[in-house]
């Protein structure tokens, strides 16, 4: 079992960051944030999906564009069933419109929204309003003194901006801070990460920035967040991809469960498939998986194509199947219940864990 790093609690609303609480996995919506009506539309399919707090870019110059941003933000937190955060980007005055406009939490990238009077100012807002900042370092923006120091964007260098930034923060006595140090190098992250657990014990946010495309950007970050989370590092999440936000958000509970870091959802064991499988383990499985996305209990499905580990891992799972020529054996908590034909197998592995689903949950709300 992980033992996490115990850092400090910061609040994003009402989902706790740090302090032991649970990892929780965020996202951020792609819609342009003055759509009021398609970016709560977005919110709502990113909860379903199970995110937990929500990132919105907040974009306007000059009076006019303030005022679009302030009205577009009040409208989307009073209507988000997700605590709101508003990434703040070139104009400190953004992050002071944001947090009139009652946001959760506020994300600033250290070196562009102005030298240190600016960053003190948004401090002294967020405190009185009881606001948390995240100092979000990114390997691809950093300061140019300090890209002119390292002469690349090196763990150490992002380290060293993310340290910078929270003393400026804590120059105005604003201690209510999560970080983070992202890069599209793996290694690169993993190493400033380790880094900044050892200098803070700030909470941090965990991430491969600019991940890429949904598959190899999910892969780079299963890798990234999944090393740190292993190490006991971390305390909240997202995965960035190119794409589909709500494709995010399963990502990152996907490797939350894999870890055993996150209740829910299915486990499906599958074997990789040789010459001595009996029942097309793929389909099977592939379709458990569609189907099976927002499955809420955490219940393990194995789907094995012959007698070599088909039974043992089938045995050891809630509900299982092991291949034969014609037919599988179907398991159920560990005891075999029946051979059934090949077709019918899908409907009935459905079926099973259907069942189970359902009697999860009444167990669970007989003990709430």
């Amino acid at each position: 079992m992980t033992v996490r790093k115990m850092t400090r609690r910061v609040m994003i609303g009402d989902v706790p960051v740090g302090g032991g609480a649970p990892v929780s996995v965020q996202s951020m919506t792609n819609t342009p944030t003055e759509d009021v009506v398609a970016t709560l539309r977005q919110i709502g399919q990113l909860q379903e999906a199970g995110c937990q707090i929500v990132r919105v870019a907040v974009t306007g110059a000059g009076r006019s564009g303030m005022r679009r941003a302030l009205q577009s933000l009040r409208e989307i937190v009073e209507g988000s069933p997700l605590p709101v955060v508003a990434d703040i980007h070139f104009d400190h005055r953004l992050a002071l419109v944001a947090l009139e406009a009652g946001v959760h939490g506020l994300r600033i990238n250290p070196g562009n929204i102005g030298g240190e009077e600016k960053v003190g100012e948004v401090a002294l807002a967020a405190r009185a309003a009881g606001v948390p900042i995240r100092v979000g370092v990114n390997a691809g923006s950093l300061p140019r003194h300090i890209l002119a120091k390292h002469g690349h964007p090196t763990p150490r260098a992002l380290v060293e901006s993310a340290l910078e930034e929270i003393s400026i923060l804590e120059k105005y006595g604003f201690y209510d801070i999560k970080v983070s140090v992202k890069a599209s190098s793996v290694p690169q992250t993993i190493e400033a990460y380790r880094l900044l657990s050892r200098a803070v014990d700030y909470p941090l946010h965990l991430g491969v920035s600019e991940a890429g495309p949904p598959w190899t950007g999910t892969v780079k970050s299963a890798v990234g967040i999944g090393t740190l989370l292993a190490e006991g590092i971390g305390d909240t999440i997202r995965v960035s991809l190119a794409g589909d936000p709500v494709e995010e958000v399963r990502a990152g509970l996907a490797i939350l469960r894999v870890l055993e870091m996150a209740e829910g959802g299915a486990d499906i064991v599958a074997c990789p498939t040789c010459a001595r499988c009996r029942i097309d383990v793929a389909a099977i499985a592939g379709e458990l998986e569609r189907r099976l996305a927002d499955l809420r209990p955490r219940l393990r499905i194995a789907v094995m194509g012959c007698s070599v580990n088909g039974p043992g891992e089938a045995r050891e799972a809630d509900v299982g199947i092991a291949g034969g020529r014609e037919r599988g054996l179907l398991f159920r908590r560990g005891e075999p219940v029946g051979w059934f034909p090949k077709e019918e197998l899908l409907a009935v592995l459905l079926r099973e864990v259907e069942r189970m689903a359902g009697e999860r949950e009444k167990e669970s709300g007989e003990g709430t």
